[in-house]
């Protein structure tokens, strides 16, 4: 076989439609755009949605709902969780390995939520007041 010798399958390739190219051609004269009206003109068309002057679909539909992206990103975890994963080291890889916060999370905080009793030292993690308090108050550390 060689490069000048390589050809198409069978049936593979269709010939374009070539318009407006005469009566025996099957495509002359209106060459398939019918007869008068926007559409059978030359640069007559409207844009994608247009409803013929009627307001748009995507108009008349109420605008609602929003997911921030950033929730990809933004974790919480309970004292409770804490309590659970009985470690006495957490960071973000931690939690990621126990299935606590997702895969893209980056930045991880700690809720008041629950009770915690074992001594834990957070390491890149983020606490709210009363949850660094618990976890001070069980011996913990948050760095």
């Amino acid at each position: 076989m060689e490069l000048n010798s390589i050809k198409p399958a069978a049936g593979s390739k269709r010939a374009r439609r070539r318009v407006g190219r005469g009566i025996g051609s099957g495509l002359g004269k209106t060459a398939g755009r019918g007869h008068k009206g926007q559409k059978s003109r030359s640069g007559g068309y409207h844009k994608v949605g247009f409803e013929g002057g009627q307001m748009p679909l995507q108009r008349r539909l109420p605008k609602r709902g929003f997911k921030s992206a950033s929730l990809k990103y933004n974790a919480e975890i309970s004292l409770t969780d804490l309590e659970r994963l009985g470690a006495a080291e957490v960071d973000v890889l931690a939690l990621k390995a126990a299935g606590l916060v997702g895969e893209l999370a980056k930045v991880v905080k700690v809720i008041k939520s629950g009770e915690l009793t074992k001594k834990v030292a957070l390491k890149g993690i983020g606490a709210t007041a009363g949850a660094k308090a618990a976890i001070e108050a069980a011996g913990g550390s948050i760095a």
